[in-house]
């Protein structure tokens, strides 16, 4: 098995980024929908993004553990709002490394000033702006991946070649979950500053 090489990652990165976009907003429906609308919905959308074919986006019950923690507004008559689908989506980018304490302490303060906002600055405003943040930061995330591939790429050098190939994989493997913990640490961290 040969070790991954920057290009190989690169072009992982251009699989990843073609198999899953972020929803437009415009994509999202303007009429309010009832909870299966809402997990079919969320779903077909983010389909590029599970792991597995079986996995499901967001299910029933996350969705009202979500309400039930006040992380997610509650629905009004048992419909969910376009803005709903806002915060939903943002819950959904966070989910993966962040506690529900934590996804609720960075929604909260958004939702008391955003959500059914009258005026410009909206829920709608504030998802297209991240987006926009997220666009022009994907450059910046490319280099940072070759940057990690090739300081991978130069490790256990000495290592025989049996064993070369596995060792320069592992430590991709253990720079890119590096990031993510002290990343993930960094965000902990902002949060409870936030707090003081």
């Amino acid at each position: 098995m040969a070790a991954q090489k920057t290009t190989d990652i690169l072009a992982l990165f251009e699989e990843l980024l073609a198999k899953g976009s972020a929803v437009n907003p415009e994509d999202i429906p303007g009429i309010d929908l009832y909870m299966d609308q809402v997990t079919t919905f969320m779903d077909a959308q983010l389909a590029g993004f599970k792991r597995h074919e079986k996995d499901k986006v967001l299910t029933k019950t996350m969705i009202n553990n979500y309400t039930k923690n006040k992380v997610l507004p509650p629905p009004e008559k048992k419909k969910y709002s376009r803005e709903h689908l806002l915060v939903l989506l943002f819950i959904y980018y966070l989910k993966d490394f962040l506690s529900f304490d934590d996804i609720q302490r960075i929604l909260q303060p958004i939702t008391d000033r955003f959500f059914r906002s009258k005026d410009e600055y909206d829920m709608t405003w504030l998802y297209r702006e991240m987006l926009r943040l997220q666009s022009e930061h994907l450059s910046t995330v490319k280099q940072d991946l070759e940057a990690i591939s090739s300081l991978a790429g130069s490790a256990y050098a000495d290592a025989g070649e049996n064993d070369e190939a596995a060792l320069k994989d592992f430590a991709l493997i253990g720079l890119l979950s590096y990031d993510v913990y002290i990343k993930k640490k960094l965000i902990e961290q902002l949060i409870d500053r936030r707090e003081k």
